[in-house]
């Protein structure tokens, strides 16, 4: 079995640092920056699909300009990586220890990922990583078929765990079972919408009922 795993708000608490980022861009290029909900909903997306959410009909160029902005104040902050969220490590060893594949799906550019793994030293827990500027954003399916293509898996053995509904409805786009995290960027409420296999409070809780599938 494979374990598919949203990055931001999921295993690592970054949104805080997401809205910061976002919203230094906005003012970098004239802008009115968002609010911190606002921000928090589109996070998940690819970078482009989020600034065309938050800024609807912004002509290419300007939004062009954002993208560079958010991604050069993103590099450039100095920011040490995020917090892990608690019982994160613990929880993917224990899988990794038991066999099963770990894998990453997320809406982070490929530079921006590479260097979080860089910095964790965690390059080698993951069997397979996409990113959303290799193939398409969240919440079409491709990033799934293709993390599952990759590692010789059906979708029947397969979960993805995430905490937003572009998550959620990209796993029911592939016809996978879907776990949601009620900590990260969407509210517990919305995610019940999109009716989760599971919801957990803490991330650790996942390792009992992936067990048991």
């Amino acid at each position: 079995m494979i374990i598919i795993l949203d990055w931001d708000g999921t295993l690592v608490d970054s949104a805080g640092q997401i809205v910061a980022t976002m919203q230094a861009a906005a003012r970098d290029c004239g802008l009115q920056p968002k609010s911190s909900d606002a921000i928090r909903h589109i996070i998940g997306l690819g970078l482009p699909e989020a600034i065309e959410a938050l800024y609807p009909g912004l002509e290419a160029a300007r939004g062009a300009q954002l993208v560079e902005s958010y991604s050069r104040i993103y590099r450039g902050s100095g920011m040490a990586p995020a917090d892990f969220f608690h019982g994160v490590p613990e929880t993917l060893e224990a899988l990794l220890g038991e066999g099963y594949l770990l894998a990453v799906a997320t809406g982070k550019s490929r530079r921006g990922l590479d260097r979080e793994l860089g910095l964790r030293e965690l390059g080698k827990m993951f069997h397979v990583t996409r990113c959303a500027d290799e193939t398409v954003s969240k919440p079409h399916p491709l990033m799934l078929q293709e993390i599952l293509q990759y590692a010789g898996k059906s979708a029947q053995q397969a979960v993805m765990v995430g905490d937003t509904v572009f998550d959620m409805e990209m796993a029911d786009r592939a016809g996978i079972r879907k776990v949601a995290v009620s900590y990260g960027a969407h509210p517990k409420e919305t995610l019940l919408e999109t009716r989760p296999d599971l919801l957990v409070d803490d991330f650790s809780t996942i390792l009992d009922w992936v067990r048991g599938l």
